[in-house]
């Protein structure tokens, strides 16, 4: 099973090429086959799903009532922008330049694994939208996963004071 987790910042080369981390290459599936789909992201980064992710998110498109206007546009998003790419022999990646420019990549870039694909950033662009203090971590990792005062494996999480 795919799970990307992680980051590692890398340099892009002057043709596009950007090294897939080996945490990351280990993370592929076979059915991958080596190759990704890449596409704009929502957040001004690219994404790239290992081909046998985007399969799943193909079907998910399938599904869609194309003549609802909603629906038409994140199909069209989502797929205007693809372009296949697979590893070469230095375990690199070419990204094409109109993503580049989208994602404002020059020669460094960021790559986060996000469980079933990896974002792609601007490092600069990405520590703009994901600083945030302690406190607001707290808040925000409490309001996604719940207000369970156990941590993972059903034990109390010490020092944790009930309101």
């Amino acid at each position: 099973m795919t799970f990307f987790q992680g980051s590692e910042e890398y340099i892009i080369d002057n043709k596009g090429r950007v090294t897939i981390p080996p945490m990351m290459r280990r993370a592929l599936s076979p059915e991958a086959r080596e190759t990704f789909t890449i596409t704009r992201g929502i957040r001004k980064c690219i994404v790239a799903y290992p081909i046998d992710q985007w399969e799943k998110i193909q079907k998910k498109l399938l599904e869609l009532n194309p003549f609802n206007p909603e629906n038409d546009k994140i199909i069209t998003f989502l797929t205007m922008f693809c372009k296949e790419t697979s590893l070469d022999a230095q375990n690199r990646i070419l990204i094409p330049k109109d993503l580049l420019i989208y994602a404002k990549i020059e020669n460094k870039a960021l790559l986060v694994g996000k469980i079933d694909h990896i974002e792609i950033w601007n490092p600069d662009e990405f520590n703009r939208i994901y600083t945030f203090d302690e406190e607001e971590y707290a808040k925000v990792f409490e309001k996604v996963l719940g207000t369970n005062h156990y941590n993972g494996v059903g034990q109390k999480v010490e020092g944790y004071e009930e309101n």
